[in-house]
């Protein structure tokens, strides 16, 4: 217990400090737009990296993954719902898994 603790502890600590840190050195507005741009889609592109890997390897075949994914990108270019893309998109994978 005491090892899960001193984790916690550190975790949110450093959590803290990757926050804090910019706060405190960064005290105007920033001009730069290579730097502006980059932190404007950083979460985008982490957020990509991170769930992409996800869709291709959370179910049992490549074939029903890229389905919802196709599913999923088309409902989203057309401009749907965040909850009618997620649903049409497992919808999608449920009915590739059981006819494969």
């Amino acid at each position: 217990m005491n090892n899960f603790i001193f984790y916690l502890l550190t975790t949110a600590i450093t959590t803290y400090l990757l926050r804090a840190i910019p706060l405190i050195f960064i005290k105007g507005k920033i001009k730069n737009r290579w730097i502006s741009s980059f932190l404007f889609y950083m979460p985008y592109a982490v957020l990509s990296a991170m769930t992409f890997p996800a869709i291709l390897t959370c179910t049992t075949s490549l074939v029903s993954a890229l389905a919802g994914l196709a599913t999923a990108l088309v409902l989203a270019y057309k401009e749907k719902g965040l909850l009618t893309v997620a649903l049409c998109a497992c919808l999608a994978v449920f009915i590739v898994e059981r006819f494969i």
